[in-house]
């Protein structure tokens, strides 16, 4: 039967290890003359003006994630309200006041997204666990939605250090769970996260290959 999750981007669902696992949001900041949307689910990247955007590139880019986008908030130009988003529509803000973008930006958080493509098999698909990947689209989404279309690029697991997708596990989803079709919740976290300790894309020093 095929899956029926189809693309959300990243959907956050733990932390890994002994923390408190409080999948908490942290506050940053939008430019608010920022024209591109930024989808629920979306990796975000820090610039070096102090604010966020989405990621440069459908694969993920090469400057490390500072983490995945939740929502915002601004005042409204055409009703002078708070409002309250799943998306960066990329514009609509008084830039008078802050446009506020709730980020999940622990580098030891857990989140699923659904593979492109088949996965051939239960058997293959766990072979691919520890090993690392790319997103297939990264930068797309839906307006009305609000929710990323990212999902991970089969095609690229391997265990090339430079890949933005540590895969951790499969999540279990009897809704989603034929191997051969497209859809399968992967578990993941972001590797070469721009706030881990361990070195990330931007700072030179990538210290993630996979097994």
């Amino acid at each position: 039967m095929p899956n029926i999750g189809g693309a959300f981007g990243l959907r956050p669902i733990a932390i890994m290890g002994q923390a408190a696992n409080t999948t908490g949001a942290t506050e940053y900041r939008i430019a608010s003359t920022n024209t591109n949307p930024i989808y629920q689910g979306s990796p975000v990247i820090p610039l070096s003006t102090g604010f966020i955007d989405i990621v440069g590139a459908a694969a993920g880019g090469t400057v490390g994630l500072l983490g995945v986008f939740w929502g915002c908030e601004y005042i409204s130009t055409t009703t002078g309200k708070k409002t309250f988003s799943r998306f960066w529509p990329g514009s609509g803000a008084n830039s008078t006041f802050p446009v506020k973008a709730f980020v999940y930006d622990n580098p030891m958080q857990l989140f699923v997204i659904s593979s492109d493509a088949t996965l051939t098999n239960e058997a293959t698909a766990r072979g691919h666990v520890f090993a690392n990947a790319n997103f297939a689209t990264a930068t797309t989404g839906s307006a009305s939605t609000g929710l990323s279309a990212g999902t991970l690029a089969v095609s690229t697991i391997a265990t090339t250090n430079t890949l933005n997708l540590r895969i951790m596990g499969i999540q279990d989803d009897v809704e989603n769970s034929d191997f051969a079709a497209a859809g399968i919740p992967l578990i993941v976290r972001l590797n070469n996260h721009y706030n881990s300790p361990n070195g990330a894309i931007a700072a030179g020093t990538v210290s993630t290959t996979g097994v």
